[in-house]
């Protein structure tokens, strides 16, 4: 072929790479300083801001059809996208349990991009650094050299892959083959009134209906009640119903409350009952060495969920499921397929990691955590889980102190339920006051509160699932309630 012809060719090309890979350079250089600079200067901004219509507008713009300079583009994410985040990285931020990021876990994810595996399978370093990670989880909650492991996107997807593979696992028929309106009894799943909603969703995608799963009573420890759980799983054998799975929570939503592991696991043994434990929030306090003995008897669960993003603080998206039996995990996902073959040489000489979970594509999730923990090492991360918790007992103190201020469930973890209760008031107007308070919180970018009912009442909710937070951060949270609160009660 002519030499020119073929150069014309190339030239004409169409590609994703940059004409300029001097510009693209030098932009990710700024992207990095400016990520630097944000994050070191957090304290100084508000937790949320509203978005003007403006702003909100951008994000009805139409479909791009043709090129735009990069520089523009990180402008308008400058201006419409970093200033009105969701504010999680803040040292007040305290609404949900989500944890707080860092740049370590930061570079990792942009590393994994642009290395841009497919963590389905192959025989690859990405592939093994994936294993070595979930063995490192292993290792840290004490499950046996024989468990498997898969990371996903977070702590639902992790809680599915656990009852999934504990539905087939008492089902009485193949899954793989059979449906479960074949199975010769119905199944029942178990959890306290605490568990949370993604349990629920999981009956739903699991086939079984959400009758299938019994929410025990909880007692005054926001715990499930074992002798109504005792009761119900007797009823349901009365009945011809099987118990399948009791899921006892390492870590509640709402308080922190943690289940009697060690009760339940004797339980499940005695009963031949699968024992799945939700620790998306409290399951890495085993790492804890102030309070690790919370989670005792964690490590003799049948499948456990993780969530890397929450005492982790690793960017998301990151949760990790743990089964005790391998061959049960594979069994219960793994498909054959005539192009998805396993060979002895080459890039498919390895086992697909698709065969212990519902993805087939997925990213590299694992790097971020295989830095973050090399470099970090896992004693610091449990020194951080013991901060967050100490710093749960100091507002616990400062609550107790005030008279204004109600504990409204007990501090087990780093969850802390209050409400601000100038007394003589109704429920109804104890909720409209409080739900107040925490609006101007976010709005005035000073914290994020979330709310939530316990027992049957309305208080806000602290999650100190942050590694940035000061104990002066819980003092200000603790000067504004009682002054807004008292503002908006003088103005009612």
């Amino acid at each position: 072929m002519d030499a020119n012809i073929s150069a014309g060719n190339a030239r004409s090309m169409e590609t994703l790479d940059p004409d300029d890979w001097s510009a693209v350079t030098a932009l990710g250089h700024r992207m990095v300083e400016d990520a630097i600079a944000r994050l070191a200067g957090l304290r100084d901004r508000p937790v949320w801001r509203e978005m003007p219509p403006d702003v909100r507008n951008h994000f009805a713009a139409p479909l791009p059809l043709g090129p735009q300079p990069l520089e523009d583009i990180y402008a308008q994410m400058t201006s419409n996208l970093l200033q009105y985040s969701l504010g999680n990285i803040h040292p007040r931020f305290w609404m949900w349990y989500m944890g707080a990021g860092n740049m370590v876990g930061a570079l990792g994810d942009f590393v994994a991009a642009i290395d841009g595996s497919n963590l389905g399978g192959g025989n690859m370093a990405a592939g093994l650094m994936d294993n070595q990670v979930t063995c490192w989880l292993r290792q840290i909650v004490g499950f046996p050299e024989t468990a498997s492991g898969t990371l996903v996107g977070g702590g639902s997807m992790a809680n599915i892959i656990g009852l999934m593979a504990a539905r087939n696992a008492r089902a009485g028929v193949d899954l793989h083959r059979d449906s479960v309106a074949d199975m010769p009894q119905p199944l029942r799943f178990y959890a306290s009134d605490q568990v949370h909603n993604c349990h629920m969703k999981a009956m739903n995608l699991l086939g079984l209906g959400g009758n299938s799963l019994a929410r025990v009573p909880s007692d005054a420890d926001c715990r499930i009640d074992l002798a109504a759980l005792n009761a119900a799983i007797a009823e349901d054998r009365a009945r011809g119903i099987r118990p399948a799975c009791i899921i006892a929570t390492a870590g509640t939503t709402n308080t922190g409350a943690i289940d009697h592991l060690g009760a339940i696991a004797d339980l499940c043994g005695d009963e031949d009952i699968w024992l799945h434990v939700d620790g998306c929030i409290g399951a890495l306090i085993a790492i804890a060495p102030q309070n690790r003995h919370l989670v005792r008897g964690i490590d003799r669960a049948d499948s456990l969920a993780l969530d890397l993003h929450k005492c982790l603080h690793a960017p998301f998206d990151i949760g990790c499921a743990l089964l005790r039996d391998r061959r049960q995990h594979r069994q219960t996902f793994a498909e054959s397929a005539e192009y998805l073959q396993q060979a002895t040489r080459g890039i498919a000489a390895a086992e697909f990691l698709h065969d212990y979970n519902l993805e087939t594509s997925r990213g590299f999730r694992a790097l971020k955590v295989w830095m973050m923990l090399k470099h970090f090492g896992v004693e610091r991360f449990g020194r951080l889980i013991d901060q967050s918790i100490t710093q749960a007992q100091y507002l616990t103190g400062l609550i107790e102190s005030e008279p204004l201020l109600e504990l409204m469930a007990p501090t087990v973890i780093d969850i802390v339920c209050l409400r601000f209760n100038p007394r003589g008031m109704t429920e109804v107007a104890l909720r409209d006051l409080n739900i107040e308070i925490m609006l101007r919180l976010q709005e005035t970018g000073v914290a994020a509160l979330s709310d939530t009912t316990v027992k049957g009442r309305h208080c806000l909710r602290v999650a100190i699932c942050n590694h940035r937070t000061r104990t002066e951060d819980l003092d200000l949270l603790v000067a504004e309630v009682l002054r807004v609160g008292a503002e908006v009660s003088n103005s009612a």
